[in-house]
């Protein structure tokens, strides 16, 4: 009677140590993991990536329209690497780490093949400046058909997106969905737009068309990712200051492109009476955000304090 008293008690033990163990990896899996990020924002940090296995319902982001169904941009990402064009990411062989990333964020053209080592290869999200669908559309195969994976974003004012006939960057995407089928295309609706533009205003004080103002993709691409991921690592984007950093690195504008100057490039864009994209400016904007958000700098390194 006692050995079968004592089975049963063992039996009922592990029943409950089973039941237990089966609650705790059911809560494990629905809890949103925060980063895990060494000293976070201090120099080094450097992001674990965790391969998730439950995934939250992707969310529709209604200011981003698919240029052939119609429909809105549905996305949701964990943790997002935006790899900046910036000259910064020369020599920096972080594309093993960069690849690893939940979703990975590329801007305009800038290419990924030849480059690999440094930015890594995969390509999740790329926003688009209006102004930069041509360039695109030079190697659309690369871009549209061998990617045919990444959704495209693309930012411009109604004038060029409008969809009446006469929105001269709208038509050139409209042609190209009807050659490359699966290409995701998606672009800002004007309401999208005025919001962007209202965002500046509030985080400088300026109003962007009466201060000669334009936008830049960074702009779109940060506003976008804080509302899909869940964490941000910056990759290659210098801060407000940097350029008057004594002994700072001189770099080229673009990590693909040889000749104009990063720093200076940002100077003449800050200073410039109408028509320049104000960087500077928007970095300051970027590091408050970083203060909100889980947004982390490095390559170089930022201190957001």
């Amino acid at each position: 009677m006692a050995c079968i008293l004592k089975r049963k008690s063992v039996i009922a033990v592990s029943f409950i140590a089973a039941f237990l163990f089966l609650l705790v990896v059911r809560l494990v899996n629905e809890a949103n993991f925060p980063l895990l990020l060494n000293c976070f924002g201090q120099p080094g940090t450097k992001w674990i990536p965790f391969s998730y296995t439950y995934r939250r319902p992707l969310r529709t982001h209604y200011g981003y329209i698919n240029v052939r169904t119609q429909e809105p941009l549905q996305l949701d990402c964990n943790l997002c690497a935006i790899v900046s064009n910036s000259g910064q990411m020369v020599g920096q062989k972080v594309g093993n780490e960069i690849d690893q990333s939940s979703c990975i964020w590329r801007m305009n053209n800038a290419p990924t093949k030849g480059y690999e080592e440094d930015v890594g290869h995969m390509t999740r999200i790329r926003v688009v400046s209006h102004t930069s669908v041509p360039l695109l559309l030079k190697n659309p195969d690369y871009f549209f058909k061998e990617a045919n994976t990444t959704i495209y974003v693309i930012w411009g004012p109604f004038r060029n997106m409008r969809k009446d006939g006469n929105g001269i960057v709208y038509n050139m995407l409209k042609k190209t969905v009807d050659i490359y089928p699966h290409a995701q295309i998606y672009v800002t609706t004007e309401k999208r737009m005025s919001y962007c533009d209202g965002v500046f205003k509030k985080e400088t004080g300026k109003d962007r068309v009466q201060s000669g103002s334009y936008l830049s993709t960074g702009w779109f691409t940060f506003i976008l990712a804080m509302d899909a991921c869940y964490g941000i690592h910056v990759y290659g984007m210098i801060n407000d200051t940097y350029c008057k950093t004594e002994g700072y690195r001189k770099v080229p504008y673009h990590y693909y492109e040889q000749g104009r100057d990063e720093c200076d490039e940002y100077f003449l864009h800050e200073h410039a009476p109408y028509g320049g994209h104000r960087f500077i400016t928007e970095k300051k904007v970027f590091a408050k955000w970083a203060k909100k958000h889980r947004i982390i700098f490095t390559h170089p390194n930022w201190t957001v304090s």
